[in-house]
């Protein structure tokens, strides 16, 4: 029996989307999901069902159990309090993670911008300004430093945790977009890919229907 709801948008698009949804599934909440397709206007958040079911006018949001929602991160949080051990064990580990997905939550602005989230288009070779390549360089050190620490193949160790759910959609847009990446990069690009639940957002977002992709998100950039 559902104990609530999570709104999100188009799987083929919204990585932020991406995120709630694992944490939910990871949690293994009770909720129905519910899919809103984005309306293309000045902007993703611009989609009238969108700003007229959520208290941000943003998706992900949750409704569980009488608790609303929103933010992905916020999500994430309330779901580690649902399901213990969605964040990595160790004291250090789990300080790291939280400390990578808030940078994640707040950051990257660069990276956003120029490779945006398709989880059906090959824009290979294209996108790469220098804001997005420096804020490549960056995620790049840090997932480094966690697989190092933590032994891979996920960011806090061998389960794939909250902090693999905020850096999904990172991964959807380095294959998406294929940059140049160091060898330890892309092994934990293809151990993410392979996940179960990824594979299964993928296999939806793949089957959504083709009247709702936008030509924004479909047309590469001129260079």
């Amino acid at each position: 029996m559902s104990e609530g709801r999570l709104l999100i948008g188009n799987k083929r698009y919204s990585s932020w989307s991406l995120r709630g949804w694992l944490a939910v599934h990871l949690a293994g909440l009770e909720v129905e999901e519910v899919l809103i397709p984005f309306v293309r206007g000045e902007g993703i958040a611009s989609t009238p069902a969108i700003l007229d079911a959520t208290p941000a006018g943003l998706v992900p949001y949750l409704e569980h159990r009488g608790a609303r929602v929103w933010e992905s991160l916020a999500i994430c949080e309330y779901c580690a309090e649902q399901a213990p051990g969605l964040w990595p064990e160790e004291r250090a580990a789990r300080a790291r993670a939280r400390s990578m997905a808030a940078e994640m939550h707040a950051g990257f602005r660069g990276l956003r911008q120029a490779m945006w989230f398709n989880a059906g288009r090959d824009f290979s070779g294209l996108g790469r300004t220098p804001e997005a390549l420096a804020d490549i360089a960056r995620i790049e050190r840090a997932w480094a430093e966690a697989l190092d620490a933590g032994g891979g193949p996920f960011l806090g160790g061998a389960r794939f945790t909250l902090v693999d759910a905020m850096y999904a959609p990172v991964v959807g847009r380095f294959l998406t977009w294929r940059p140049a990446l160091a060898a330890t990069t892309e092994a934990y690009v293809q151990a993410v890919r392979r996940h179960p639940l990824v594979e299964r957002w993928y296999a939806e977002a793949l089957a959504e229907p083709e009247a709702w992709q936008l030509a924004g998100y479909e047309t590469p950039p001129a260079t």
